[in-house]
């Protein structure tokens, strides 16, 4: 199989971490012909991130916000960046720290993702607004 690259916008979201697994794999029917490959996905934001986690316990969710909340708060004396809002600066951080892309194995048509895990949109802004993500995928 050649490589195959599309461009999704995934709806706009509250502040918090949302599992995207299933818009991801459905925006890439290609993924079922794939016997073993790779699928990378890049968020084209630098508030938001993507990360893969636990996909069944939506506490996990609510504590990693809880915690990076705490790690880099809003309307700390030391951010200059703030004339888009006190979210902004703290979201940059957050995102810097998560990482803007994931990839993951495709083994038989599907993602090889352990039976516990989930591909997370990490939204740190109040009102971040729709999000594109660039979704490559290769294999045979």
């Amino acid at each position: 199989m050649p490589w195959h690259q599309t461009e999704v916008r995934l709806r706009a979201r509250p502040r918090g971490f949302h599992l995207i697994t299933n818009e991801i794999v459905s925006a890439v029917p290609e993924i079922a012909r794939v016997k073993i490959g790779i699928l990378h996905v890049f968020i084209k934001h630098t508030s938001a991130s993507l990360a893969l986690n636990e996909n069944a316990d939506p506490d996990v969710r609510s504590d990693l916000e809880r915690w990076l909340d705490r790690a880099v708060p809003e309307n700390a004396p030391y951010f200059e960046h703030t004339a888009e809002g006190p979210d902004d600066m703290p979201a940059h951080v957050k995102a810097t720290l998560l990482g803007a892309s994931v990839t993951v194995p495709i083994r038989d048509g599907r993602p090889a993702l352990g039976t516990w895990q989930g591909i997370y949109l990490g939204e740190h802004r109040e009102s971040g607004g729709a999000r594109t993500v660039v979704i490559t995928l290769q294999g045979e």
